[in-house]
C-alpha cells in the first residue's frame, strides 16, 4: 500500500469515525482476544471469555473479562468502525483486574452476523440492549467508546439513563460529523482531500462494514451521570493537504459538542496520543475509565 493511501484510509477512519474495509491495513497489530469459555456458562449469569449470544435472529460475538464486584458498574467497550474485540482485548484485560469489562462485535464487525440490510442508530441500540441485557441484566453500565463505538454510546444513553449511569468518549465521532466536513472540504476539492471527502460520505451513507448509516444529530443530556471526553493531542489530520488544520479544528469542536451529554462532563487531551487513544496512550484511557466507574458506583 502506498504511503499516500495509508495516510488515507487511516484519515478516513478517524474523520469519519467509521472505516472502509481496507482500513484495518492502516492500524497497529491487534492483540489476541480472550479465549473462548465453555458452554457450561450459555445461561443468563456472568461470563468470562468469549461466547456467541443471540441478539433476536442475530449472532452477537461477546468478550468479558474480570469478576463482577458487588456495588461496582459493569463496563461496556464500543469499538471503532472497522475495528472488533480483539482490538480492545488488552485494554478490556487492563481493566478486569478491578472488576468485569465486557465488549462485543456489532453486525458487520468481527464474528458476529453481517446485518440483513442497512442499520441505524435505532437499530444498532437494539443490539446494545440485546447485549446488555445478557451480560448485565438490572446492573448499572458504564459505555466506554472509541470512535464510531463513542458516537453511538452518546446518542444511546439518553434513551437509557437507567441503565448507563457513565461514559466515557475516546476520541469519539462529532455529533455532527457529515455537516463538519461538508463544510471544511468543499465539494470542489481534489486530490486526497477529495478523496477522503469521498470515501467519508460514502461510509455515512451505509457502505461501510457494518452498513450504519450515519447521521448527524443534537447532543442531549443523558442525566447527571460522569462523562469523560478524550479528544487526541497529535494534530495528525492536519496531514491533509490544504484543509487539514480545519479538520482539525473541526474535530476538537465535535469533541466539546459532547459535554452537553451531562453537566458532570469533562473535556481532556491525551497530549501524546493520535486516533487511537487507548492504543497510544492506555493509561489515559485506562485512568479515565475507572474515574468513571468510580464515581457511578459512588452515585448509586
Amino acid at each position: 500500500m502506498s504511503r499516500k493511501a495509508s495516510a488515507l484510509l487511516a484519515l478516513c477512519c478517524a474523520v469519519a469515525g467509521v472505516a472502509l474495509s481496507a482500513c484495518d491495513e492502516a492500524t497497529e497489530a491487534e492483540p489476541e482476544a480472550p479465549a473462548n469459555s465453555s458452554a457450561a456458562t450459555q445461561d443468563r449469569a456472568a461470563f468470562t471469555g468469549t461466547q456467541k449470544i443471540k441478539v433476536g435472529e442475530r449472532s452477537v460475538n461477546v468478550s468479558c473479562a474480570g469478576e463482577p464486584v458487588e456495588g461496582r458498574p459493569l463496563i461496556v467497550l464500543l469499538h471503532g468502525g472497522g475495528d472488533d474485540v480483539t482490538k480492545l482485548a488488552g485494554l478490556q484485560n487492563t481493566l478486569a483486574a478491578q472488576g468485569q469489562v465486557c465488549s462485543y462485535d456489532r453486525l458487520g464487525a468481527g464474528a458476529s452476523d453481517q446485518p440483513d440490510g442497512p442499520q441505524s442508530f435505532e437499530t444498532t441500540g437494539k443490539i446494545l440492549t440485546g447485549v446488555l441485557d445478557r451480560i448485565a441484566g438490572g446492573k448499572p453500565v458504564v459505555l466506554a467508546g472509541h470512535s464510531l463505538g463513542g458516537l453511538i454510546a452518546g446518542r444511546y444513553s439518553p434513551d437509557h439513563q437507567d441503565r448507563v449511569k457513565g461514559l466515557v468518549l475516546m476520541d469519539a465521532t462529532s455529533p455532527t460529523q457529515e455537516a463538519d466536513l461538508r463544510q471544511r472540504i468543499p465539494d470542489s476539492a481534489t486530490g486526497m482531500a477529495a478523496e477522503l471527502r469521498q470515501q467519508t460520505l460514502a461510509v455515512f451513507a451505509g457502505q461501510g462494514p457494518e452498513k450504519l448509516v450515519v447521521t448527524d444529530g443534537e447532543v442531549r443530556s443523558a442525566g447527571n451521570i460522569p462523562v469523560e471526553v478524550i479528544q487526541h493531542g497529535k494534530p495528525y489530520l492536519t496531514a491533509v493537504p490544504e484543509y487539514g488544520e480545519g479538520l482539525e479544528r473541526a474535530w476538537s469542536e465535535g469533541q466539546r459538542k459532547w459535554l452537553a451529554l451531562s453537566g458532570r462532563s469533562n473535556l481532556s487531551t491525551a497530549a501524546n496520543s493520535e486516533h487511537y487513544i487507548y492504543v497510544d496512550q492506555p493509561d489515559v484511557a485506562v485512568r479515565a475509565i475507572q474515574r468513571v466507574a468510580d464515581e457511578a458506583a459512588k452515585s448509586k
